[in-house]
């Protein structure tokens, strides 16, 4: 973006600079001075002076005399015969073709309209959608099925670094309590039994890692806790953690990473599920 608008400042100087030697050119061609040769000055002093000298001698008999038969001598001037003129026709402008003015004025308009067009491009270019499938996006996770047996595999928590998020199982025992408290995106993946939570703590937005000891979320930054599947426990966060529209389409599990939905309120607690053994961060506590 940044090359773009460089280039668009580029050609808005290079019009400025076109335009003022345009009209230096076009003064230069108005004015109707101009310098002389250094031999035309010389020869102007030279007649000057042959004048003055002229001047100065005085007018004798002798050389009046020869001045009158010089006169005498020399042919008559034939008078010129005038004819009247033309009448005058406009002309046409097309034979004249295209004259500099125009050329400059036409030259500075399409270059303005070139620069303005490649700045209008890039815009729409930035701003056009790219049907990336990285974060910001919808992702396909893989199938339910092939999830479910990684998270077990993983002793209860699976982590998608290209979605940012927590792949963790959510219980079918708890999908009642689940339905009064949770909206359709984040249902349509509970109900296949997995939940897909943003790895940001919602406290000061901390990476938050697994316990495997504890089987909740701990986050080291400050000590918030949260179950298995995000619902907060303890710790200075004002929420749950927050998640992702979910859906599942043709048995695959899809995660619409570019809906984050805040999570649950304090107190929030559908699978009931407490702390399994020693906590990863010193201090934690079950407490809200």
């Amino acid at each position: 973006m940044t090359a773009f608008i460089v280039l668009a400042i580029v050609v808005v100087i290079a019009l400025a600079v076109v335009a003022l030697i345009g009209g230096a050119r076009r003064k230069d061609g108005l004015s109707a001075t101009g310098d002389l040769s250094s031999e035309t000055l010389k020869r102007d002093r030279a007649a000057r002076k042959v004048a003055s000298a002229s001047a100065d001698q005085p007018t004798t008999g002798r050389s009046l005399e020869r001045s009158v038969a010089a006169e005498r001598h020399s042919p008559a001037v034939a008078p010129v015969s005038s004819k009247a003129p033309a009448p005058w026709t406009a002309p046409d402008v097309e034979s004249f073709g295209v004259t500099r003015r125009q050329f400059m004025n036409r030259s500075i308009v399409g270059l303005f309209a070139l620069g303005i067009s490649v700045f209008g491009v890039a815009i729409i270019g930035y701003l056009w959608p790219t049907g990336s499938s990285g974060f910001g996006s919808k992702i396909k996770m893989g199938k339910v099925s092939d999830l479910l047996a990684e998270i077990r595999a993983n002793n209860g928590f699976l982590y998608k670094p290209e979605a940012r998020a927590w792949i963790t199982a959510y219980p079918s025992t708890a999908l009642p309590k689940a339905e009064t408290t949770y909206s359709p995106p984040e249902l349509a993946g509970m109900e296949a039994g997995l939940i897909a939570l943003y790895q940001k703590c919602p406290h000061l937005g901390c990476r938050v890692p697994s316990c495997n000891s504890s089987q909740w979320f701990e986050c080291p930054c400050h000590g918030s806790t949260y179950n298995q599947v995000g619902e907060k426990k303890g710790g200075p966060a004002p929420r749950g953690m927050d998640r992702f529209a979910m859906e599942v389409s043709g048995g695959e599990f899809v995660v619409n990473t570019g809906a984050v939905i805040q999570g649950p309120p304090i107190g929030t607690n559908t699978t009931g599920q407490e702390a399994e053994g020693a906590h990863c961060i010193g201090g934690s506590t079950g407490g809200h």
